[in-house]
């Protein structure tokens, strides 16, 4: 039996990273099929999107202003390039946010996932993830049904009656968020009711915990994360070597200095953003607004995309200061306007219970630059704040740390 979903997942770097720059202008045409992006790539030649250089100079479309185009453009804001009769389901996440399923099999690329994870052909699926309105549980069931598995659509919530389910049907593997896993295991044990097929596991939608991941190993289950979202499908997954988790064969992936599309070193916190080769919907650089960070190397279970270290937290850190909104991109428009600092950081505090802010710098002091920097921030931001040099900046992301205290 092979380790591997095909071939793609072990070919040889420079061919992949070949092969998906020579898809990248057709997929960048297709997107000036839709208006938003006919209108915001209106100078862009697709032809001459052909690397990484040529993409990083595309503008970053972020999660959070999907809510206002789709108030401005029903019901998709200009992003979809399929009309309505080309579609297969409509679906609606909080917010609203208005999400496009086209016709294709496995639309969200969710087998390959399933397979890193154990999952196998003739496997009973227990899917609890949502039904109602969201994706989250078709994401998974056209995965698994494209890996040739059943699945139980067992939803969220009736936990006595999806534990009993189980018991009955004896699923050998689960979908869903790794915290109802544990509570359907727990109602299971109250009820006396026994899974021994149960071995596996793929869960998203929250942090997967060492305690919970722990927990069910010593009852004989492994559990394998997914990193998806309801805009792209999968991102990225886990596989058995449980190093980092392993783009998926067809996005690209950039992780960019919070508030800008500037991409960042491997190994530099930043902004996840996600170029998808999907038709239907096809988002350019999509800034998903989770941080993480590029992991050297290859996975030591043959997989050799590139690997990232799963969520760090949120990189839209806009926070409100004596009234005033303070948003990344201000922060990074001012580290663009002065090249001696590396890194920035602007903290906000409350002594005596009055905003402050001081914008920490990682340069050598300098007093006229300072000053400077001083001047910046007050007219970048239109309030007063400290500046700070400092010898060293975590590498977590962060570029507006909010440290008031309300107690």
């Amino acid at each position: 039996m092979s380790d591997h979903f095909d071939a793609l997942e072990t070919r040889d770097p420079g061919q992949r990273e070949r092969d998906l720059m020579a898809r990248l202008p057709a997929q960048i045409a297709r997107a000036k099929v839709a208006p938003h992006f006919a209108e915001s790539l209106r100078h862009v030649d697709a032809a001459a999107v052909t690397s990484r250089a040529a993409l990083a100079q595309l503008p970053v479309i972020r999660k959070h202003r999907l809510i206002e185009l789709q108030k401005a453009a029903r019901p998709f804001g200009g992003l979809v390039a399929t009309a309505r009769a080309g579609l297969a389901r409509i679906y609606a996440s909080p917010g609203p946010i208005y999400e496009p399923e086209g016709r294709g099999a496995d639309y969200w690329r969710t087998a390959r996932a399933l397979f890193a994870a154990g999952f196998r052909s003739g496997d009973l699926i227990h899917n609890s993830f949502s039904y109602h309105m969201t994706p989250g549980a078709w994401i998974l069931e056209a995965g698994a049904q494209a890996l040739g598995c059943a699945v139980f659509p067992g939803g969220t919530g009736q936990t006595e009656q999806q534990a009993q389910a189980m018991a009955d049907l004896q699923p050998e593997g689960y979908v869903g968020t790794p915290s109802f896993l544990r509570i359907l295991l727990e109602k299971a044990d109250e009820l006396g009711l026994v899974i021994p097929a149960l071995k596996k596991a793929l869960v998203s939608g929250e942090a997967f915990l060492p305690p919970v991941r722990e927990a069910l190993q010593m009852r004989g289950i492994e559990g394998y994360q997914a990193y998806a979202t309801a805009d792209l499908g999968v991102i990225a997954y886990e596989s058995a070597a449980r190093e980092g988790l392993i783009v998926d064969e067809d996005v690209i992936v950039e992780i960019v200095r919070p508030g800008s599309g500037d991409p960042l070193p491997d190994g530099e916190v930043g902004e996840v953003v996600v170029t998808v080769f999907n038709p239907d919907y096809p988002l350019v650089r999509f800034g998903t607004g989770d941080l993480s960070a590029v992991l050297p190397g290859a996975s030591p279970c043959g997989r050799s995309n590139q690997r990232i270290r799963g969520w760090l937290g949120r990189a839209d850190q806009t926070t409100k200061v004596k009234g005033m909104f303070v948003h990344p991109e201000q922060i990074d428009a001012l580290v663009k306007r002065h090249p001696e600092i590396r890194r920035a950081r602007l903290v906000v505090t409350n002594p005596d219970s009055s905003d402050a802010m001081a914008l920490h710098c990682e340069c050598a002091a300098d007093d006229a630059l300072g000053a400077a920097v001083t001047d910046s921030l007050r007219e970048l931001t239109k309030l007063r704040g400290e500046v700070a040099f400092v010898a060293s900046l975590p590498n977590d992301g962060k570029v507006i740390s909010d440290e008031r205290k309300y107690d």
